[in-house]
C-alpha cells in the first residue's frame, strides 16, 4: 500500500483495507509491509494459544499474530506499531477493539505479549532489545521471548522501570507465568510444537 505522503498514526488507522492480507508497520510516517509469518513461528503461537485455553483463559482474549499494538518510538527507525506473535487481551479490550484489533496508547496494555525470535542477527536485536524497550514503555506486564535457536523461553515481568527476568526455561523446565500461574507447559513442549514429526 502506497500513500505518497507521510502518515500520522491516526491517519494510518483510518486507511481503508488494501484488499490484501498484508500487515504494515508505520515507520517515520511510511508504511512497511511485514513478511508473512514462518510456519514454525505460526505453529508455536497456535500451540501456545491451545495451552492457554486449556489453562482456563477465554479463547476470545488470546490473539496469535492478529493483534496490533501501538507502541512508543524509543529509537529512530522504530515503528509506531507492532504485531506480536501472540497477545493476551484484557476483558475491556473486547469492546474497545470491535472495529479494529488495534490496542492504541490510550487503552490499557494487554496482559501478555509473546514473541518467537526469528533467525538472523537483526531479528534477534529487534525482539531482544527494541521490542523489549517499546513493550516496557507501553507497560505490558509480562513479555515472553521464545528462542528456537537457543531452545529457551525467557519470561519477563515488568518491574518499576524495566523488565525483570522471572526465568529462563529450557528442556523439561516448567514455564512459570506470573500472570497465568495455572499454565502447565514445558519449554520442550512449546519449542517442539513448531517442528514436524
Amino acid at each position: 500500500m502506497r500513500t505518497g505522503r507521510s502518515l500520522t498514526f491516526k491517519e494510518y488507522l483510518n486507511l481503508g483495507d488494501d484488499g490484501t492480507d498484508n500487515r504494515y508497520e508505520l515507520v517515520r510516517g511510511e508504511l512497511t509491509a511485514l513478511l508473512p509469518e514462518s510456519g514454525f513461528n505460526d505453529a508455536i503461537a497456535n500451540y501456545l494459544f491451545l495451552r492457554l485455553v486449556n489453562a482456563g483463559i477465554p479463547f476470545q482474549l488470546i490473539r496469535p499474530h492478529t493483534c496490533e499494538l501501538q507502541v512508543p518510538v524509543m529509537r529512530q527507525g522504530d515503528p509506531l506499531n507492532r504485531f506480536p506473535d501472540l497477545v493476551v487481551l484484557r476483558e475491556e479490550h473486547l469492546l474497545l477493539t470491535q472495529k479494529r484489533l488495534t490496542i492504541t496508547l490510550d487503552m490499557p496494555p494487554p496482559q501478555l505479549v509473546v514473541e518467537v525470535i526469528s533467525p538472523g542477527e537483526s531479528n534477534r536485536e529487534r525482539d531482544l532489545i527494541r521490542k523489549r524497550a517499546q513493550y516496557c514503555q507501553r507497560a505490558i506486564p509480562e513479555y515472553w521471548l521464545i528462542d528456537p535457536e537457543l531452545e529457551t523461553v525467557i519470561v519477563l515481568q515488568l518491574g518499576s522501570a524495566q523488565y525483570v527476568e522471572i526465568g529462563l526455561f529450557r528442556g523439561s523446565d516448567r514455564i512459570y507465568s506470573p500472570t497465568f500461574p495455572s499454565l502447565s507447559l514445558t519449554a520442550e513442549d512449546l519449542l517442539g510444537s513448531g517442528t514436524a514429526d
